[in-house]
């Protein structure tokens, strides 16, 4: 196969976006095609989860190439749920590296307050199985409620550890100008001082309104292409080196242990396998973290810190900026917020932009491998994606 770099990167804001979704969709488009230099590509992937139902628009991939003016183009459309954005990252991957294509542009995006919040959880809970849980009010929030109370009485996490994810989330947004939530928080706020209860309210026992992350509109964008093409570009030389992809049963309750991930687990073996390096060696990384308990238990499937130690690692100060190993650097889906479609391609540009040195006051020095984890459905269908500097 041949080697598959990213040439163009471009992002919108995540947060309430009142323009078209095709533009949302398209605003990325054409910076990352401005980045790149290019004014053409072969193919576009759009990733895409709520058009049809939040926004009564299909066929979004054909709006999309006609908007940017980017026909006769070839266009598809990829929904995997919130995996959509590194699905279709895969996607792309795979178009370039088997020789179908030499450019393949693709861009997430998602207009979710379109919808009120009634609409849009419900919209969400439609990930869950539709006979064995949605039709009995299952929610993400309630999944991820259970998943953080199993998680805790197995391993000792604590409310306090969830909401030392929260502060480092919102303080590293506060440094991303194109994060949902510029507000800093702290932990007198919202777990030690006295009206810490009244400030992060119960939203699904044990999780509080600072573990869950915002509804947000927006969109990212990557241009990939062939070494040959990333050399004439001139841009720093970042590739996707590995590409893994696993699946979980689709109801929780069927799981032999409902506190593992093993599409997790699978989706980063097989990435690292594909890039031939080892967590250890990775940088700067992008966990999905829509619930803060993810982010530690991510952090531990993927294979950065052992079994029931994620949290340990957070205490010590080991996956915030200046430490060993910075997670969520962009603010990650708490704080820079979660438009499902753009999330993993959002993921994909914070990695980028920290490989290229392009960070700015968020940046992980001398970062050279950097990896992103899109959590889909609850961890029942995950891609995982590692890239590397070189030069």
């Amino acid at each position: 196969m041949r080697e598959v770099y990213v040439v163009g990167i471009g992002i919108t804001a995540f947060s309430r976006l009142e323009y078209p979704l095709v533009e949302i969709a398209g605003y990325p488009a054409m910076m990352a095609l401005q980045d790149a230099g290019l004014s053409e590509v072969d193919h576009v992937y759009v990733a895409n989860m709520g058009a049809s139902r939040l926004n009564k628009q299909t066929g979004l991939a054909s709006a999309v190439v006609d908007h940017l003016s980017l026909t006769p183009a070839g266009a598809e459309t990829i929904e995997n749920g919130p995996a959509s954005g590194a699905s279709a990252l895969k996607q792309g991957y795979m178009a370039v590296a088997s020789g179908l294509h030499d450019t393949v542009l693709v861009t997430g995006a998602e207009r979710m307050r379109a919808a009120n919040n009634l609409e849009t959880t419900d919209f969400v809970a439609t990930l869950t199985h539709p006979l064995a849980e949605y039709v009995y009010g299952v929610t993400l929030p309630s999944l991820a409620g259970m998943f953080t109370r199993l998680y805790m009485d197995k391993y000792g996490v604590t409310p306090r550890h969830l909401s030392m994810v929260a502060v480092k989330a919102h303080a590293n947004a506060m440094l991303n100008a194109f994060a949902h939530l510029h507000e800093p928080i702290t932990m007198d706020g919202i777990q030690d001082g006295p009206d810490a209860a009244t400030n992060n309210p119960m939203v699904s026992d044990p999780l509080r309104f600072y573990d869950c992350c915002p509804v947000s509109d927006g969109g990212a964008c990557l241009i990939l292409a062939t070494a040959e093409i990333a050399r004439k570009l001139g841009k720093p030389l970042v590739r996707l080196a590995g590409v893994g992809q696993a699946t979980d049963t689709h109801a929780v309750h069927d799981r032999k242990d409902p506190t593992e991930l093993p599409a997790v687990r699978g989706a980063a073996q097989k990435a690292f396998r594909m890039a031939g390096v080892k967590p250890s060696e990775v940088d700067v990384a992008e966990l999905h973290d829509a619930f803060t308990i993810l982010e530690i238990a991510e952090s531990e499937e993927v294979g950065f810190f052992k079994k029931g130690e994620g949290h340990e690692a957070l205490e010590k100060g080991l996956t915030r900026l200046g430490g060993e190993l910075p997670i969520n650097t962009s603010g990650g889906l708490k704080a820079k917020g979660h438009p499902v479609g753009a999330t993993g391609v959002g993921q994909a540009h914070e990695i980028v932009l920290q490989l290229r040195g392009e960070a700015q006051k968020r940046q992980v020095a001398g970062a050279r491998t950097g990896f992103t984890c899109n959590f889909g459905g609850f961890g029942n269908n995950v891609v995982c994606l590692v890239f590397q500097r070189e030069g």
